[in-house]
């Protein structure tokens, strides 16, 4: 019992690099769980690769997924606010003018890219593509998707800004996106996995970068950040 008080009443450690590192390595697991479902479990159990699913079994996957993300992501949440004290839901101050311009502009330049990528705009694509069931579950993934590559952000610019305090001169700390830089590899690093493309690498670390750049804009609230992520993700 006595035991139990002293861990019940342990004041939050200080964090440094590694803890938020380790965090965001984490959150990097997390969404590498979508390989260990969608490569070896699933499809034993359904007996055909992901390729050859029927829309019943994608749907599936997606919950699973979504299920699994949903966890990894609360356990980040709690255990930063816990072990740390650090609480990533506290507001932040208000947006300037030119911040809420700059995002939007981020948010525009994405779907444009990812216009040219799709042929057009991404989430009408995926809808004639889909249709409105697979269409519905699969913008409730991205939606999962978004709070993990988020966290990934979020926890590399928290461990980069301990790990470079002080190299720096005061007006840039803070400001430099260095979260989007290792989402960016990370994400990167995951594509030329996943889809065999240098192409499609370089496109992660543009992309992790632009993000990276988005968080800082929004001064690093969560809520708006998760917002703008999912629009120039998903849209």
């Amino acid at each position: 019992m006595q035991i139990r008080n002293q861990i019940k009443t342990a004041k939050p450690k200080t964090a440094g690099v590694w803890d938020y590192f380790s965090l965001g390595l984490t959150a990097f697991g997390g969404l590498g769980m979508e390989v260990v479902y969608a490569y070896f479990l699933e499809p034993f159990v359904y007996g055909a690769p992901m390729q050859e699913w029927t829309p019943i079994q994608t749907i599936i996957h997606w919950i699973c997924i979504c299920i699994t993300w949903g966890i990894f992501g609360i356990w980040l949440l709690r255990e930063c606010k816990e072990k740390y004290n650090v609480d990533l839901w506290a507001s932040s101050r208000p947006m300037k003018a030119w911040q809420i311009a700059a995002v939007f502009l981020f948010i525009i330049t994405a779907v444009a890219i990812n216009a040219l990528e799709w042929g057009g705009l991404k989430v009408i694509c995926e809808y004639r593509n889909k249709g409105f069931l697979l269409f519905a579950f699969q913008y409730i993934y991205y939606a999962f998707e978004t709070v993990l590559f988020m966290m990934i952000i979020i926890f590399g610019q928290m461990a980069c800004e301990c790990w470079l305090d002080g190299s720096f001169p005061i007006q840039l700390h803070g400001k430099i996106p260095y979260g989007g830089i290792v989402c960016g590899l990370t994400w990167g690093l995951a594509h030329i996995f996943t889809k065999g493309s240098l192409l499609s690498g370089f496109n992660g670390i543009l992309w992790g970068a632009m993000m990276g750049s988005a968080y800082i804009l929004v001064n690093k609230d969560i809520r708006k950040a998760w917002a703008v992520m999912f629009l120039m993700f998903a849209f």
